[in-house]
């Protein structure tokens, strides 16, 4: 929706769009050898504007009605993992090392290049073929994950894997890594023409994402790629060393300032105190549903291995409360005495509480004498 002239020069290339009115022969002659010269001086790649009065918009603007109503005519994303991620999100899923959080991602794919959901999560997408970069897994590993007593488990064949080559070299090519790599992703997506991409796992696509100049531009490439192709994207990350007594939160994540805000959702795994080998999950971000897995309603399992399958049986809901880990009379002496020293230090009890990984109230309690 550009009114007026347009010239856009590319590979030597330009083309010009007359969106306005008609005029004589003559001077659309005239007009278009001096469209010619000026393209051919223009650097490739470039845009240039005909007419001083013309300008293609950088942002589409109508009528908040107008956007209703255009929108009406686009279908409402289905869920891919009940409310936990939806069709067309960027979704970010993070836990602690050895957590199952790969599991659970090769689960996802498997029921949703197979349309089976994962019980109790509705699937509301039909089966689509799913890519799934794998950065942790070496092929000889992810065999024997799935083959018990010599028999392996059968994927769908819409269940693309892909393994990193480090033997490739055509990175030279390219001016960073993540170009390469976001270029291979396309390539990759067109080959299998997949609608699910699954990253296994960010740190291994991109190093520096606790910065925000390292994860600022991984979301924006991950984003572009995801808005350019309808796909739907799910990225793996780890968290960083976490006090297992706090409730899990945004701040959990790696980087998390900046792929908190890049992203449409995200929901964590944790470890159940309470009931050794459950872990639990919990909503952290959504933008197109409400909560449904907060803090009083996570979602327990358990690990089990079905015909070769090694998978997550989600068992039932519970508050989070539940499932962390409970102090010793001991822990509790050595944190209270560690936040006397640091309040007489001149801290805050926000800074003793951000030191110690621990809450503002259980500070202020501390300090008072009431823990």
């Amino acid at each position: 929706m550009c009114p007026g002239y347009c010239i856009y020069a590319w590979a030597g290339a330009f083309t010009c769009m007359d969106h306005t009115s008609e005029k004589p022969l003559f001077i659309e002659m005239i007009r278009s050898s001096v469209q010619e010269a000026a393209a051919k001086s223009l650097p490739k790649g470039k845009l240039i504007m005909s007419d001083p009065d013309a300008v293609c918009e950088l942002f589409d603007i109508y009528p908040a009605n107008v956007w209703m109503e255009m929108e009406t005519e686009h279908d409402t994303p289905q869920t891919l993992f009940g409310n936990f991620w939806l069709e067309g999100e960027l979704c970010i899923l993070f836990a602690d090392t050895n957590m199952g959080k790969s599991l659970l991602a090769v689960q996802m794919a498997d029921s949703i290049s197979r349309g089976q959901a994962i019980s109790p999560f509705a699937l509301g997408a039909g089966a689509s073929p799913v890519l799934y970069i794998d950065f942790e897994l070496t092929g000889k590993q992810f065999e024997q994950r799935y083959t018990e007593g010599g028999i392996r488990y059968q994927f769908a064949n819409s269940f693309y894997r892909g393994e990193y080559n480090q033997f490739n070299r055509a990175a030279e090519g390219y001016q960073s890594f993540d170009q390469h790599v976001i270029q291979a992703l396309t390539r990759a997506i067109k080959r299998t023409d997949a609608r699910v991409l699954i990253i296994d796992n960010i740190t291994c696509l991109r190093s520096g994402t606790e910065s925000a100049g390292g994860a600022l531009p991984l979301m924006k490439e991950l984003k572009k790629l995801k808005t350019r192709h309808g796909i739907s994207i799910l990225v793996l990350a780890h968290t960083p060393k976490r006090n297992p007594r706090q409730p899990l939160s945004r701040n959990d994540l790696h980087g998390s300032k900046m792929l908190i805000n890049f992203c449409d959702s995200a929901f964590a795994m944790g470890e159940s105190h309470s009931t050794p080998g459950y872990r639990y999950l919990k909503q952290i971000k959504q933008r197109s549903t409400a909560e449904t897995y907060g803090a009083d309603n996570v979602c327990v399992a358990r690990l089990e291995r079905q015909h070769g399958f090694l998978k997550f049986v989600f068992t039932g809901n519970d508050y989070e409360s539940q499932h962390l880990r409970t102090p010793t009379k001991k822990e509790r002496e050595q944190l209270r005495r560690e936040a006397i020293i640091l309040s007489n230090e001149g801290l805050s009890q926000r800074d003793v509480a951000e030191r110690l990984n621990i809450g503002v109230g259980s500070v202020n309690r501390m300090l008072n004498g009431n823990l």
